[in-house]
């Protein structure tokens, strides 16, 4: 039976990230240093995987991240889909619990199951979940694909692996990101199956990895 192998990554870091500042679909940033170093160690670590194909997102932060890959003559896709979810009136803007009470209430109402709740002028985790499943759909209807690399955002990246995996939206939280982890994947036609969970070995010096 083929395997079908989904490489899930989050963009590099961007300035946004670095300050706590929500970026959203709204937002276009670009990597910074930390970011750019990120995406050269994944790309150096995975240069070699036979990617049939790269996806990400329309927003430059996952362009960028993928670039290495795309150099080398990947051909490369770019679905609305994958955006990050939008953060309405807040994009832009330095958000945190225990700062912001609108935001401290939705995410909330999402761990309690109330995953249509969102911020003024944004997007639900269902809505989200909604744009993505065509997205789904291609992937799934493109065997001839065996291997590919998906690149997208955190909360965006939560709200996939809960429909993939068969989860609940309420559960997302569960499924931690980081800037340039790695998530990977196996389809058998019928099921997804977790190989790597927020692998960031390659984001290590190798004095880190104690090579």
């Amino acid at each position: 039976m083929s395997v079908k192998k989904i490489y899930l990554i989050r963009h590099g870091q961007t300035d946004f990230n670095l300050r706590g500042i929500v970026q959203g679909s709204g937002v276009d940033s670009s990597l910074n240093e930390a970011g750019r170093r990120q995406a050269a160690r994944f790309f150096a670590a995975y240069r070699q995987v036979p990617f049939a194909k790269v996806y990400t997102s329309l927003l430059r932060r996952t362009h960028e991240s993928v670039a290495g890959f795309v150099a080398l003559g990947l051909p490369c896709e770019q679905h609305g889909g994958l955006n990050e979810i939008s953060w309405g009136t807040r994009e832009g803007t330095r958000v945190t619990p225990e700062e912001d009470e609108e935001y401290h209430r939705v995410l909330q109402d999402w761990r309690a199951g109330r995953t249509a709740s969102c911020l003024q002028g944004g997007e639900s985790p269902e809505q989200v979940a909604a744009r993505q499943r065509p997205f789904v759909e291609l992937l799934l209807s493109r065997p001839e694909e065996e291997t590919v690399l998906v690149c997208m955002h955190g909360r965006a990246m939560r709200v996939l692996l809960c429909q993939l995996l068969g989860y609940p939206l309420s559960q997302m939280d569960h499924f931690e990101h980081h800037n340039l982890g790695l998530y990977q994947l196996d389809y058998t036609g019928s099921l997804f199956t977790v190989r790597r969970f927020l692998d960031v070995r390659h984001l290590m010096s190798a004095e880190e990895r104690g090579l």
